[in-house]
């Protein structure tokens, strides 16, 4: 069985992430999505709030789970017997900071690998914090995350938008 981790901040889930995690539950015999929660950085959701978003979006996949860390992902990774990183990638700029993190994690861990996965074409301007910046002008993005995470940005950012006049 092979096991395979996709870690992000996912501050929300976008339609690009379940891009890649589609195609990962089609390659791989596990998926472990990964919430990664990175104390010095600031995010909109709080870390449960981001597993029950992507718990939600991923239910359907029988093969997929969810957790989150605060630690290094490839210590994760070798708690849990994942031999494969997945990494989704948008473009250009995606891959070279991509690449980075890839040869990082190599020097962390050479017995695992990291594997691109782009998203599907019409998502590659996809991004959390797109999506956030586009509810916060009022703009409709069901076409870019799942319901429950355009009910949650829309009640945070709307209500973030009241007590800051």
């Amino acid at each position: 069985m092979t096991i395979a981790l996709y870690a992000g901040s996912f501050d929300p889930v976008t339609a690009g992430h379940l891009s890649v995690v589609r195609q990962a539950a089609r390659l791989f015999s596990h998926v472990v999505v990964v919430v990664a929660v990175n104390p010095n950085k600031q995010t909109l959701l709080t870390a449960s709030e981001r597993v029950a978003l992507v718990q939600g979006a991923v239910a359907r996949h029988p093969n997929v789970t969810v957790t989150h860390t605060e630690g290094l992902i490839v210590e994760l990774a070798r708690e849990i017997g994942a031999s494969v990183l997945l990494r989704g990638v948008r473009g250009a700029t995606d891959a070279q900071f991509e690449t980075e993190l890839a040869q990082m994690n190599r020097a962390l861990a050479p017995e695992i690998s990291t594997l691109f996965l782009p998203a599907e074409a019409h998502l590659a301007e996809v991004s959390s914090s797109a999506l956030k910046e586009r509810v916060a002008r009022g703009e409709d993005v069901s076409a870019y995350c799942p319901p429950a995470v355009v009910a949650m940005l829309r009640e945070r950012l709307t209500s973030s938008l009241r007590s800051h006049p």
